[in-house]
Parts: structure tokens; sequence; C-alpha cells
């Protein structure tokens, strides 16, 4: 057992998103190890109330920063880090002109293991522990990538990119080498042996990965339906409605379906687990089959303002009630850091779909990268927080970390004015470290 003092943020599991957080300025965050050998939080609370009870645990004391819960992030692309800020007219043409032709890179096994390495070490250097993402359509890419959080103990999904048409010919999905199996059913074939190797491995997750419902056939989408309904506890992740043309396209694809959302659930696609980007433009229909499918949003405002996509509705979402959390979406995203994407929502709120603009809370911001993440990924409970019983993951932010945010954090009279003075004017600086729970 050991013991860390420090200013500590953390969040009650009871209280709604905007008043959810809870601040001690000095206390006291206490990590054992559970029965499955696994480093959890013990207790959390005024080290004035804990000291007495764990005196005979050993301290590291670290004065004037701030524990907090590790970042969680719904969705990225581990493949695109080479991709961000490339200059595009907007989505479908920066997929053509940059992010086809990188993710072709991803057929060298050596190419993805150095940039596995890469990708693993700026999550962890941007405080984000627990991780959703999109590998290539090689089955090597997806490998070298779990390989590596494994080696860091990362808690990390990802899976490998359906995708058999509408592509680039060297993207899309290939057939057996022995000719026994066509592209579509090698992909299904490889997506189950990867969920064989890798689902539950330390603190890996599979994720059946359509990449997004154009660049898959039906026969595609059918087979990963039935892999999700034969492997209900791994994950499903793809896009949906991000940009209009896409939508368009969509449409004209899947004619039978009453959305481009419904496409999904039309294959069996949609269900607890079942992650999708963007959701920007929907109707209050698919809002609805999002909240009764269990489905949840990724929320990726910096993509969405970089590419011009159109700002995700949260008054839409809180009204329908389906789940939703921040997603960095490396490389349209323009940043790794947290503080980046949450102040990307809260210029989405404020631009958003209400005529008065929406002001989200510094609080539910924050939330909305831990909590309401933890919570859209099913993991609410085990990430995103520092309750008793959650893997221990956490970072220490150093508010002085600039001379600005030093001026600034100063003069904090609340909470909530602290917080929004490090969304506002933090980045990568205001991270000291990233503290990983441990298998011992």
């Amino acid at each position: 057992m050991k013991a860390y003092r420090a200013s500590l943020l953390y969040f009650s599991p009871t209280a709604e998103p905007h008043h959810a957080g809870l601040y001690e300025d000095d206390g006291l965050l206490v990590v054992g190890v559970n029965a499955q050998g696994r480093e959890v939080v013990q207790a959390v609370g005024a080290y004035g109330d804990l000291k007495a009870r764990f005196a005979q645990v050993p301290i590291t004391h670290w004065p004037g920063r701030i524990i907090a819960p590790g970042f969680v992030d719904l969705h990225s692309h581990y493949p695109q880090t080479n991709v961000m800020g490339s200059p595009a007219d907007g989505l479908l043409p920066w997929l053509e002109h940059y992010t086809f032709p990188e993710e072709k890179r991803f057929a060298a096994p050596e190419y993805c293991v150095e940039a596995a390495r890469f990708f693993i070490a700026e999550l962890l250097r941007n405080g984000v522990t627990t991780a959703l993402t999109f590998s290539t359509s090689h089955v090597c890419s997806v490998d070298a990538l779990f390989h590596e959080a494994k080696a860091r103990q990362l808690r990390l999904i990802t899976g490998l990119c359906l995708m058999d048409r509408h592509a680039p010919a060297d993207l899309l999905n290939q057939k057996a080498v022995s000719g026994h199996a066509d592209a579509t059913e090698q992909s299904l074939l490889d997506s189950e042996a990867l969920i064989a190797r890798w689902h539950g491995v330390d603190r890996l997750g599979y994720a059946i990965t359509p990449r997004f419902a154009p660049t898959s056939t039906d026969a595609q989408l059918r087979g990963a339906g039935e892999l999700a309904a034969k492997y209900p506890q791994v994950w499903i992740q793809s896009h949906v409605a991000e940009n209009q043309a896409e939508v368009a396209w969509s449409r004209s694809l899947f004619p039978g379906s009453s959305s481009y959302l419904a496409t999904y659930a039309d294959f069996g696609l949609m269900r607890q687990r079942a992650i999708y980007a963007h959701c920007i433009h929907l109707s209050d229909s698919d809002r609805a089959l999002m909240r009764d499918t269990g489905a949840a949003a990724a929320v990726c405002p910096t993509s969405n303002l970089f590419l011009g996509s159109g700002s995700f509705d949260y008054a839409g979402a809180d009204r329908a009630g389906f789940r939703y959390g921040l997603a960095n979406d490396v490389g349209g995203g323009t940043s790794f850091s947290p503080f980046h994407t949450m102040l990307g929502a809260y210029y989405v709120g404020r631009e958003g779909h209400s005529k008065a603009g929406l002001s989200l809370s510094p609080q539910h911001l924050w939330w909305q990268h831990t909590v309401g993440a933890a919570k859209a990924l099913g993991l609410d409970g085990t990430v995103g927080n520092l309750q008793p019983g959650c893997e221990a993951d956490f970072v220490v932010l150093n508010p002085q970390a600039t001379p600005l945010l030093t001026r600034k954090t100063a003069i904090a009279t609340s909470l909530d004015e602290l917080l929004f003075s490090m969304i506002v004017l933090g980045d990568d600086r205001l991270v000291e470290r990233t503290v990983i729970s441990q298998n011992l």
C-alpha cells in the first residue's frame, strides 16, 4: 500500500456533471492492490481525515500539485499522427490526399512498431491513460499497438479497420494468401483471431471497427454485426454523421435504412459498448436510437472545428439522454492535449445548435474527458475517477507550469475558476507526470 499527498480533484459518482467535481486542497490518495493484483484506489479524501488511519503507509508528498484522474479518450487514429496539421478543403478531400497515403505505410510491420511507440508515448505524456483508437486495415498495425500498450500497461482498445470498398485498393482488407477466403471473409476471420489473441489480456480490449458504413459492403457489416453478437464484451467503434457530404453518400448507398445512423442498427452494430465518433448531423429519432440501444458518442471538437464539419449538439444529446465523452480524434484533431480538447468543446457549445449558445461548465468539460468517457465505454467505476475501487491511473498537474498559469490559478476563488484556467491556458506542460495502475 502507498499514499500520495497533494491537492485532489475527483468526481462524485451521483452528482450532475455540471457540478460533480470534488476538490481537496490538502488531500490524500491511498492506493492498494485488489484481488486480481491490480493497483486500485483504497481511500481518497482530506489528508487530515485520513492520516491517522493510514499512519503506517509511506506517503509521497507533492506540494503545490494537483492529483486528478487520468484522462479517457474515446476516439483517435494512431496511424494518423503524421497527418495532423495537414490542410484540406474538408473531410473527404483530407482522407484522399493525406490520410489514405499515410495509412498505406502501415503495411510494413517495422513502421507500425515505431508509430505505436510514439503514439502511446504521446498519450501518456499528455495524461491519457485509457484510449479507444483506430488501427489500419493491416493486422500488423493492430498487433504493434497492442504490444506497445501492454508493455506500458496502458488501458487501450483498438481493432482491425474493416474496409472492403470505396478506398484505395492497397488499403482494402486483403483476401487470404491461400485464396480460400475472399477479402471480406478474411477481414472477419482476422478480426476474430485478433479478439482471441488480445481481448482481455492485461488491460487490453478489442473493438470491432468498420471505418464507416460507406467503406464496407453489406456482407462486411453483416459479418461485423454477427461478431458483435458472438462477443458481447468487445467494443464496436465507427464514424457517423460527421459531414453533410458523407451523410448524403451513406444514404445513397443504404437507401433501405431510415438514416445513416440506423444503417449500423440494421446490421446489429448498435448496443452497449458501441462508440460512434462525431454524431453531429443527427435527427431526434437518431438521438433516441442512441439512447435506446445504449450506444455512445465520441465528441471530437478540435477535429470538427478544423475540418469545418459542424458542432455536436449537446442540448439535443442531453434532451434525448444518450451518453457521450470527449476525444482528440488525432489526426483530424489538432492536439493530443486533453486541455485543448476540452477548450474545443467549450467553443463547440458556445457556437452550437442553440441560438443562445451553451456555456458548458468547467466541471462538465473535465467530466466529459474522465467519468463521462468511462461511462460511455461501460467502464464507469473502473477508470476515469479516483473513487475507491477505481484503477489507480492519475495525473499530477502543476498549476504553476507556465508564468501565465501561475498568475491565473493563484487568483482562482472557486473550483470552476481553477479548472477553467487550466482548460484555457493548459497544454502538455501542465501534466508533470502520468501514473499508470500497475499489475503486481
